[in-house]
């Protein structure tokens, strides 16, 4: 993938060259003028030869792997396209470090920048020599035998839609077989006996295609569901941590002891109709391990388990079991036909290239995850013979000299098919630990940050061209969906192992990254070459002797590092792009980040960091300082100088109100920024605001009642705001907001504070143009019975939370008005003073969930008391459209229906 590293480095080249015009316009020494031309001038040249070269890098990666001589020039020119892109940071740095100071500084740093423009144009003098060298060779050794391939048809404009999930083709016996012993029990089982089942097979076999499948449908029949991934190295501590937050169970997961943790699972369970899903599943110890965990009387339970090995299936639960094999052909034509030919009407393939089909189908083995590749490749082809057999080809190419087993082949060539910027994007998604759930919003973040996303039409923002790459990934199935929100938008997503696997040994000989483990067989890991280290463990001490030189990436996900090790590698990676720390116990950074000229992206959140130094307004290029949920309850002053920075979190979530953390004087200056989370309100910051006319997100704490006026003419500037929360003070603190104007892109709204009772109808009434809006949380409002009928001006609305907000005894949806139709979810909390089910709640057609929380004993025992009579009531005849009905008392949750 070098043209994948050489189409990036194109962009960057071009993005130095645009600095020209601005630097020539400001008034230039003579010597420094004539030094910058040179460099120019050498940047241009290299740009123009390193376009040449990056059609002819995208057909010879498909010949490298049997072509000795291919694989050797490709490699030349990778190793120099990363001493360009060096020569190119420092440059950018060092022209922008000219322009700060005073007059003298900045003249001083101009005079001593003439030596550093001269070298780095000499440098890239050498380089340009070497690559024209290489490139008299690329002609003399050039791949020969085949003419170009025809022009691809990948429609880029599809990335913006989201494919739906995969179907079930040829294991629909075994859903219907898996769902009766879920839900039924099976095989004469009764009901109240705890369950093992067993789904194993091959590696894209498509054992989570089917259990997901199952457990999204039968999920919401239980009172608590969990679905945890297991890595092959897993630890029991780091399990129960993630069953705890899976239920849902509110410990303090990161210092509580693992008995401790293990009790409380348990204590949770004890009595509920439970679902446990471990998928990938390696060792046959696991479900020995943390049997005892869960409750053995009075409970339904049912635990599924996927592996690879049949040899976990030794349990002493004598687990019922399903062996999923690779499909046969008829169902392997179904599925490739409806991959191949999902867009066409017909979704049958046609008869002259029905041979060649049957070709394709057989290199794939049966593997669904292989077939589903190649299909969606195919489907983004000319259906011709021509166009087909130029891919079939490469198949051949590949086993010819039978690099890799048939399958990873189909996997290997969906991925040299992908664009330059999708295949960074692709590889990047690889270097996180196995079976880690991506993201969106993390994972778009740092694409951004590592330069891997460009605007490409003026009305896309970086962030949407982004979202767009993310979902062509799913769209060619080479990323998964693991879990969406209710209007389609991906939220999560992981790597098939199969498909991780090969990334990483491409991302490793393409020197894109590589994994450390910290474990005693990496005493001998090198670095050497490797721009990018996704730290897997706990140990860096070969890491940190390792004299890491040209790292632009460090992820760290062990939780304990050793800030000591953590020092070398820093000092000698001043280029560094992305330092990702999230989920760490480090309490304080080193002073070596701060000299990271070419920071983008600093991740703090979860952390225990405690506090920032005025060093971190050195880091100019910073767009993305993420460190919410960490100790940090301040920022220092200097961070107004980094006017590049596009998001900024910080706050703690204390399960009421949002702890806010106070930020300095100057905050208007930072005018790009798209997200600030969680700021401490206070009169100075919220005159400054103002300014973030780009924001997106916008969430502030601790407002009082006189911050009303100002905090409302803030927002009333903020037209493109898609997430707005605002935190008081207190609960008892009144919010008058009657004033503020919400855009009408606003999506999500929060309120934690009272509502001023005589402008309550005028706000709510205020919002009826957001039609956008889909979720509303309410806390501490002080509705009552008349004012929350204004809520139904809210048409769009699907989650409306009141959260210690309806104060009055009956709620009203205004029966047959067709008021908040697409409401899919509704939670009462704490309304000491409910009597009845909210009136019209019948009417609510699409409502899923309905959730009551320390709401008046009565009318939980009238409910109770209506679930176990024979017959239907009027309250249960209310409800018994909603699928999931749950109430909350004094800590003890229960399912109603």
């Amino acid at each position: 993938m070098a043209e994948a590293v050489v189409g990036q480095l194109v962009v960057t080249l071009g993005g130095a060259l645009a600095k020209e015009a601005a630097t020539y316009g400001g008034a230039l020494l003579c010597k420094e003028a004539a030094a910058l031309r040179g460099l120019f001038d050498k940047i241009r040249q290299s740009k123009v030869e390193l376009e040449s070269m990056q059609a002819y890098l995208q057909e010879a990666e498909r010949f490298k792997d049997i072509d000795k001589t291919t694989a050797i020039f490709v490699g030349e020119i990778r190793g120099l396209a990363f001493r360009i892109e060096d020569v190119v940071d420092e440059f950018t740095y060092k022209l922008e470090d000219s322009k700060h100071g005073g007059f003298a500084g900045k003249m001083k740093k101009r005079l001593k920048h003439i030596k550093t423009w001269r070298r780095l144009a000499a440098k890239l003098q050498e380089i340009e020599a070497q690559l024209r060298d290489a490139n008299r060779r690329k002609k003399d050794y050039a791949v020969t035998g085949r003419s170009a391939s025809v022009a691809r048809l990948t429609n880029q404009g599809q990335a913006l839609f989201f494919t739906r999930d995969e179907d079930l083709v040829g294991i629909e016996e075994n859903k219907e077989t898996l769902m009766r012993w879920l839900v039924d029990g099976g095989d004469g089982l009764k009901q109240s006996s705890s369950k093992v089942t067993m789904v194993w097979g091959m590696p894209g076999v498509g054992k989570t295609t089917l259990v997901d499948h199952v457990y999204n449908t039968v999920k919401e029949d239980f009172d608590a569901a969990a679905w945890v991934t297991v890595s092959e190295s897993y630890r029991i501590e780091d399990l129960l941590r993630k069953l705890a937050a899976q239920f849902s169970i509110a410990v303090d997961v990161a210092n509580i002891e693992m008995r401790g943790l293990a009790k409380s699972i348990h204590n949770h369970l004890q009595g509920k109709r439970y679902i446990l899903v471990l998928d990938d599943v390696w060792d046959e110890r696991l479900w020995s391990e943390i049997r005892d965990v869960f409750p053995t009387s009075n409970y339904t339970g049912r635990v599924v388990i996927t592996s690879r090995k049949q040899a976990v299936l030794a349990t002493r639960e004598s687990p019922s079991a399903i062996h999923l094999e690779p499909l046969q052909e008829h169902h392997s034509w179904l599925l490739f036909c409806k991959e191949a030919f999902g867009n066409a009407d017909e979704k049958e393939c046609p008869f002259e290239l029905q041979k060649l089909a049957w070709k394709f189908i057989a290199k794939c083995q049966g593997l669904p995850i292989a077939i589903t590749c190649i299909g969606r490749l195919l489907s983004r082809k000319l259906p011709t013979s021509a166009e087909w057999e130029d891919v079939y080809r490469g198949l051949d190419l590949q086993l010819a000299k039978d690099v890799i087993p048939n399958a990873h082949m189909i996997l290997k060539v969906s991925l040299e098919d992908l664009p330059y910027d999708l295949k960074n994007c692709f590889l990047h998604c690889a270097l996180s630990p196995e079976d880690f759930e991506l993201k969106r919003r993390r994972i778009i973040r740092q694409w951004i940050a590592a330069g891997f996303i460009r605007e490409k039409e003026e009305n896309r923002t970086l962030e949407e061209v982004a979202e767009g790459y993310l979902a062509e990934l799913v769209n060619r199935s080479l990323l998964q969906v693991v879990k969406r929100n209710h209007f389609g938008r991906l939220k999560h997503c992981r790597m098939h192992d199969v498909i991780r696997l090969l990334a990483l040994n491409k991302a490793k000989e393409e020197c894109f990254g590589k994994v450390y483990d910290g474990s005693a067989a990496t005493g001998a890991f090198s670095v050497e070459g490797a721009r990018r280290i996704s730290v897997q463990g706990e140990n860096l001490e070969h890491l940190s002797r390792s004299g890491a030189t040209q790292l632009r990436e460090l992820h760290v996900f062990g939780r304990y590092i050793n800030v000591d090790q953590l020092k070398p590698i820093l000092t000698t990676s001043n280029l560094m792009s992305i330092l990702e720390l999230q989920g760490t116990c480090i309490k304080m950074l080193p002073n070596e980040v701060f000299d990271l000229f070419n920071l983008r992206y600093l991740g703090l959140r979860d952390t225990q960091i405690e506090s920032l130094p005025e060093a971190v307004g050195r880091l100019q290029n910073l767009e993305v300082l993420d460190a919410w949920n960490s100790k940090l309850t301040y920022l220092p002053n200097n961070v107004v100088k980094l006017q590049k920075l596009r998001y900024l979190y910080t706050g703690i979530d204390d399960g009421s109100l949002e702890i806010g953390a106070k930020v300095p004087n100057g905050m208007q200056h930072l005018a790009g920024l798209r997200a600030l989370q969680s700021i401490k309100a206070t009169g100075e910051f919220l005159l400054e605001v103002a300014a973030l006319t780009e924001l997106r997100t916008f969430s502030i704490c601790s407002v009082r009642s006189e911050h009303s006026a100002n905090l409302s003419s803030a927002i009333t500037k903020m037209s493109h705001l898609v997430h707005l929360q605002i935190h008081a003070a207190a609960e008892d603190e009144v919010l008058r907001l009657e004033g503020v104007c919400l855009p009408p892109t606003l999506s999500v709204l929060g309120l934690a504070g009272q509502l001023e009772k005589t402008s309550m109808h005028q706000l709510f009434s205020s919002w009826s143009h957001l039609n956008s809006l889909t979720q509303l949380i309410l806390s501490f409002s002080n509705i009552d019975e008349e004012t929350v009928s204004c809520l139904c001006v809210l048409s769009g609305l699907r989650f409306l939370v009141l959260r210690k907000a309806f104060q009055g005894k009956r709620l009203d949806f205004h029966t047959g008005k067709g008021a908040m139709q697409n409401l899919v979810e509704l939670w009462l909390g704490d309304c000491p003073e409910l009597k009845f089910l909210p009136d019209g709640i019948e009417h609510l057609a699409a409502l899923e969930k309905f959730y009551l929380k320390d709401i008046l004993e009565e009318l939980i025992e009238k409910l109770r008391q209506n679930r176990d009579s024979d017959e239907c009531s009027e309250d249960i005849m209310k409800i018994s459209h909603i699928r999931n009905v749950t109430v909350v008392l004094k800590g003890v949750r229960e399912r109603i229906r």
